[in-house]
């Protein structure tokens, strides 16, 4: 058994950032599931969502906000992330972090404007601010004298003291996953951390990466936390349509620099749509693309920013420019070819403004989480913001309330089970999944369609559960069995809502109700 005082699972931005804000006066561990930069932070193009510019206000972000979620963001935390921003982006000025400056003016940062938003309020390092916040972020953490780098982990369950046995409940730490080596070790902690990111992977198209399987929310709830929210699955508009290439995603900026949709035949069709027509949100950009596809038997759309000069597209989309040029598509003479595809899970772990869960000493941040800023439908960039403010948050938190490190805990019993003789249903159960959520529960649902994904779900989780008693934990079997619980919840959230409302429009249910209330499901295990 190891030891630490904070216990950190994932290893995106809100993880990281929580580390380094911990690691002068605590011993911290990180398990991250490949490397630092596997997640889905360091694929973050567009930027920072914050108000940084004398023509913006809170009020203008806030209110962008709010009308991007539909009325179901949490008034109290909206503000609380937005009026947090400027401090947020200072922090990681200070780290180093090499944001793109306004015409290369040393005191000047450039700010671009995405989908939703009323003002340029994007802050950016190019077309690839996470991984250049990642980069710094990692580079310090790996220096650090205090934090641990427990890389190919994998987290399989919490350990809290009323699984034990014991009246007053607390978390005690995990139990992880030696991948490279098939171990299992017991850490204790006086606090633990789910900071693992979304649950893009449990669709057939996702820009997530492979690591997204929704961990933390799995196991957040088989511990006893409520989830909020899961509803509101964020598709983005706009992934690269290729053959050869992996849902490498095109930016929102591409749109807020004047990119504008087409047809094949070069019409635009978004102003049909809404009248903010390319710079209206995600989740209506979203629905007009699916359903220009459907009527009319398309593979994709298309994404023209060609009428920018070549030296303005190398500057402000480098990789976008670059990678697109290595599949033979020059974006400032021809259009994009351009699908949505899964991005962002709105919902996740309720939580209140420190991060803190429905259990002591068990915290949810970033993606994983739901603090209710993000209501029905994420703003664009408003995500690392809020890794950024709650990671913060809960660091204050953890450091006036430390905890106890438990002295002894059960170390992990596999004397029952076996070898896993039929790796088949495991990849298996995995493709079943993927394609009928991303055929049952899309951008556009029924009730019939969700029932057949549920009546699906009931089954695969009875055969990976009797797989997973009966033989040894491996890496593939723990992100299915998270997949299949994650997606369970997402259904069971459709289901109970019974209105259309940002991310989820249902055919059933067109009209948006007059007040909007957030969905949330209770463990059978869960006590107040």
């Amino acid at each position: 058994m190891v030891r630490f005082d904070t216990l950190i699972i994932g290893s995106g931005l809100a993880g990281l950032s929580l580390a380094l804000k911990l690691a002068d006066r605590q011993k911290v561990a990180i398990i991250t599931k490949k490397s630092l930069l596997d997640g889905a932070s360091v694929r973050a193009q567009g930027g920072i969502a914050a108000v940084l510019s004398p023509e913006d206000s809170f009020d203008k972000h806030i209110q962008d906000t709010q009308i991007a979620g539909v009325g179901l963001c949490d008034p109290e935390t909206t503000r609380f992330v937005v009026e947090h921003g400027a401090t947020a982006i200072a922090w990681l000025v200070e780290q180093g972090v090499p944001f793109s400056r306004e015409n290369n003016d040393e005191h000047s940062y450039h700010l671009t404007r995405e989908g939703g938003h009323s003002q340029r309020r994007i802050i950016h390092a190019a077309d690839a601010t996470g991984l250049a916040v990642q980069e710094v972020l990692a580079n310090k953490v790996t220096a650090h004298p205090n934090i641990t780098l427990l890389d190919h982990h994998i987290a399989i369950d919490l350990i809290t003291a009323r699984k034990l046995g014991q009246t007053q409940n607390r978390c005690l730490g995990a139990y992880a996953l030696n991948t490279a080596n098939g171990k299992i070790i017991t850490i204790a902690a006086a606090n633990t951390v789910l900071a693992t990111g979304g649950a893009g992977k449990v669709y057939l198209y996702t820009t997530n990466p492979d690591t997204a399987t929704g961990d933390g929310i799995a196991m957040g709830w088989r511990a006893g936390c409520r989830v909020s929210n899961m509803e509101f699955i964020q598709f983005h508009p706009t992934c690269l349509y290729h053959p050869h290439e992996k849902s490498f995603l095109i930016s929102e900026a591409v749109r807020g620099e004047g990119g504008l949709l087409k047809l094949p035949n070069g019409s635009r069709f978004m102003p049909w749509h809404d009248e903010r027509a390319e710079l209206a949100p995600r989740d209506v950009v979203a629905r007009a693309i699916d359903f220009e596809m459907k009527k009319r038997g398309l593979d994709c759309v298309y994404l023209d920013i060609s009428h920018q000069p070549v030296a303005f597209l190398k500057e402000h989309f480098p990789n976008i420019y670059a990678r697109c040029l290595s599949l033979g598509i020059d974006i400032a003479h021809e259009p994009i070819p351009v699908v949505p595809a899964v991005h962002f899970t709105c919902g996740g772990i309720l939580v209140d403004q420190h991060g803190r869960t429905d259990i002591p000493n068990l915290y949810a941040i970033g993606e994983t989480s739901c603090t209710g800023l993000h209501g029905a439908n994420r703003l664009a960039s408003n995500s690392l913001l809020e890794c950024l403010v709650y990671a913060e948050s809960a660091a204050q938190d953890i450091l006036h309330t430390p905890g106890q490190i438990s002295t002894a805990l059960p170390q992990w019993d596999e004397s029952q089970v076996t070898d896993a003789d039929e790796a088949v249903v495991i990849s298996h159960n995995w493709d079943e999944l993927r394609r009928f959520m991303w055929d049952y529960v899309g951008i556009v649902r029924t009730t019939k369609r969700l029932e057949r994904a549920q009546h699906r779900i009931n089954l695969l989780h009875e055969e990976i559960t009797e797989y997973y008693q009966n033989f040894k934990v491996t890496a593939d079997l723990l992100e299915l069995r998270n997949l299949v619980l994650t997606a369970d919840l997402i259904v069971q959230s459709a289901l109970s809502r019974h209105e259309s409302r940002g991310l989820h429009f249902s055919k059933d249910y067109p009209n948006t109700l007059p007040e909007a209330r957030p969905t949330t499901l209770t463990p059978p295990n869960f006590k107040a």
